[in-house]
Parts: C-alpha cells; structure tokens; sequence
C-alpha cells in the first residue's frame, strides 16, 4: 500500500512539475514577467472553435517539451475567444482579452502569437507552424534580444 501511495504522489508530482501556468490577467502577467525576468507569450486563440488554434494547443503548448521550457524562460498568458455557450467566459475576462486583441490583434487573426516585454513591448509575432515544439521555441525565441 505504501508503495502505490508512494508511486501515486510521485506522479502528481511529475505532472505538475510541467503544468502550464496560463495567465488570463495582463497586469499580472506583467507583473510576474518584470519579477522573474521572463518575456510574455501571448496566445488569442478560439478554443472551441479555431482547427489551427486547437493544432497550436495539442502539437506545440500541451507537449511536456514546450511546457518544460515555458516554466522556466516565458510567461504564459492566453487571450481565448470561445464560440459554445459551454466555455463562455466570464463578462470581465471576455472584455479583459477584446481589449488585449483591440492593442495587439487589431486584424483578429487566430491563432496569433505576440512575443511581449515585461511592460507589454511587442517583441515580435508568430501564429501557428506546422512544426516541432523545438523549433516552435526556437522560432520564439529569435523575438528577444
């Protein structure tokens, strides 16, 4: 028994070692990066409704590869613009990411990726890649200096 219960704690511990830390609050976000010396990689994506944005989440930010490097070099922070009833956000967050995409996705491109300063710089821009989650952060990182 002690041995499962063992494994089991182990476990968690792995997989939350390498869970992705999305902030959804821009200040915060900021604040966070500023603190820890970390770019901002903001994602507007349509959850539900978006293939390529859907793409972008299974091939590049739900791989332990990518949420690995994120933890320890990025500040996570998703813009999302869910269409089913199921997933609408709350009226402050939905108003909280249209005025994030009114300053950097005036176009409302989906998905778009702005690589961000600590004081909310824009770095650089990418969207979805059909490619790995290495080279997806190599790309990335090309934006900071």
């Amino acid at each position: 028994m002690k041995k499962v219960f063992l494994i089991t704690i182990m476990l968690v511990a792995t997989i939350n070692g390498y869970a992705q830390e999305w902030q959804t609050d821009f200040t915060a976000a900021k604040q966070l990066a500023a603190k820890e010396g970390k770019p901002i990689i903001l994602v507007f994506q349509g959850s539900d409704w978006c293939a390529p944005c859907i793409k972008l989440d299974r091939e590049i930010w739900s791989t332990d590869t990518f949420k690995k490097y994120a933890k320890e070099n990025y500040v996570m922070l998703k813009a999302d613009f869910p269409r089913k009833k199921k997933n609408v956000l709350s009226e402050e967050q939905t108003k909280a990411n249209s005025l994030l995409a009114e300053k950097y996705n005036k176009q409302g491109f989906f998905p778009f990726v702005v690589v961000l300063d600590f004081e909310g710089k824009v770095l650089g821009e990418s969207s979805y890649k059909k490619t790995t989650p290495e080279n997806y952060i190599k790309d990335l990182n090309t934006f900071i200096k």
